[in-house]
């Protein structure tokens, strides 16, 4: 099989996402490339850290996000513009042989710092290209109706890669130091390639406008070829004017800001404040980790959950209050259990968020929605950690807490605000 394949006809007759070989290639490459992520990023930091001090090691760190947000928009624009499967191979594969020769040259002398961060901002820009197409692909791969059970599939495979990737880059590392660790990366991002070879390809299916009960679609309008930046702002313009994708990224946005400072910094410093210990943050996070977790394999195996704008709006308040109630509790039970249902709505939320962005949009924008909708999360979001850090200086943990929980809470308005949320649903199963 080549990468010049034609594309072949979607199959009349295909089993339910979570039984499709052709989806379960799809997650398994997927799956084996974010464990090759989380494998990285423990090989980076501890590559830093034996050669350089905190400081340095935090700028290692932090350097592949800016090519990550500068290009992220570029991305999508390319997603959309070429097979996204390609896009996606050529980033694993790009990816594998820069992280192959890292470990290949740290098995050789000690890295120097310019090298580890100038591997950082190349794996962020070729990620910035990743990502976007991730996006893209699904509904090229599936029906229509089993987007939101891949959506869920997706999500899992997420947590799977949070999960599975740093222990296994402990155990790389501990058996042969950075450079067995990095290879380790290379290799995960080489077995992914296979796997997406064997993928079979259908041709686009623009989003169905019959249904006006359902998800409210914008007047289709045929996407603009021509200049990146013509595409670009083509691509923005489609999802301001779209009455159900302008809602959606907004509310994804403002939940961003208000929750991942608070989850990410704030339950940190949250956990020292009350003096729970490791232990105690690692039961947090773990509780936060299972409930989102839950509420994937939920999506991913029932398909379809009714009145789904206002499910995901609901799960969104829910969780966000329970977010902010976290720094009221006294208990380390109590925060656990608050984290759980946290995580639950969250998990919730994101999974139908991303199924209605990918069941209403057209796909061929949705490389550009997705770089958009990723962009708040790699670019704007983490812009709230030292906020929210130096906040929780000023004033401690709980109206902090609060005040990122009433933050949220107004992404859920925005959502509710709409009347084509409110009134969004995920297409119905057909027949087979």
């Amino acid at each position: 099989m080549t990468l010049a394949e034609p594309t072949l006809p979607r199959p009349t007759a295909t089993p339910p996402a979570h039984r499709d070989g052709n989806v379960l290639r799809w997650l398994a490459a997927y799956t084996a490339s974010l464990i090759g992520d989380s494998v990285y990023f423990a090989a980076l930091a501890w590559a830093a850290q034996r050669s350089a001090g905190p400081t340095e090691v935090g700028l290692v760190m932090a350097a592949g996000a800016a090519p990550r947000a500068l290009l992220m928009l570029g991305g999508g624009v390319l997603a959309d513009r070429l097979d996204p499967r390609r896009v996606i191979l050529g980033s694993d594969a790009l990816r594998c042989l820069l992280i192959l020769s890292v470990a290949a040259a740290i098995a050789l002398t000690t890295p120097a710092l310019w090298l580890l961060v100038a591997v950082a901002l190349v794996f962020g820009g070729v990620d910035a290209l990743f990502v976007p197409a991730v996006g893209a692909l699904p509904p090229r791969i599936t029906r229509p109706d089993q987007l939101a059970r891949v959506t869920g599939l997706r999500s899992l495979a997420m947590r799977l890669g949070q999960i599975a990737g740093p222990p296994l880059g402990g155990l790389a590392m501990g058996l042969g130091g950075p450079a067995a660790a990095f290879a380790t990366a290379g290799l995960l991002f080489a077995l992914s390639l296979p796997l997406l070879l064997s993928v079979r390809i259908s041709p686009l299916e623009a989003p169905s406008h019959d249904a006006p009960s359902e998800n409210a679609h914008a007047d289709a309008t045929p996407p603009r070829r021509g200049t990146p930046r013509a595409e670009l702002l083509d691509g923005l313009r489609y999802i301001r004017r779209h009455p159900l994708l302008g809602p959606l990224v907004a509310a994804g946005a403002v939940c961003e800001l208000g929750l991942t400072g608070t989850l990410n910094v704030g339950m940190v410093l949250l956990n020292a404040e009350r003096g729970w210990g490791p232990s105690g943050y690692g039961w947090i996070v773990g509780c936060f980790g299972a409930g989102a977790a839950a509420s994937a394999a939920l999506l991913a195996v029932v398909g379809r959950l009714p009145r789904a704008g206002l499910t995901m709006a609901g799960t969104l308040l829910a969780g966000s209050v329970g977010a902010a109630a976290m720094a009221l509790v006294p208990q380390l039970w109590t925060a656990a259990v608050l984290a759980a249902l946290v995580g639950l709505g969250a998990g919730v939320f994101g999974s139908l968020d991303g199924a209605l962005i990918q069941t209403t949009a057209d796909p061929a924008y949705l490389g550009r929605v997705t770089s958009v909708t990723m962009l708040t999360m790699v670019g704007l979001a983490p812009l709230s950690y030292p906020l929210v850090g130096a906040a929780i200086g000023a004033w401690g943990t709980a109206p902090v807490f609060v005040g990122c929980g009433a933050l949220s809470c107004l992404g859920a308005a925005l959502a509710l605000a709409s009347p084509a949320v409110r009134r969004a649903e995920l297409p119905r199963a057909t027949a087979r």
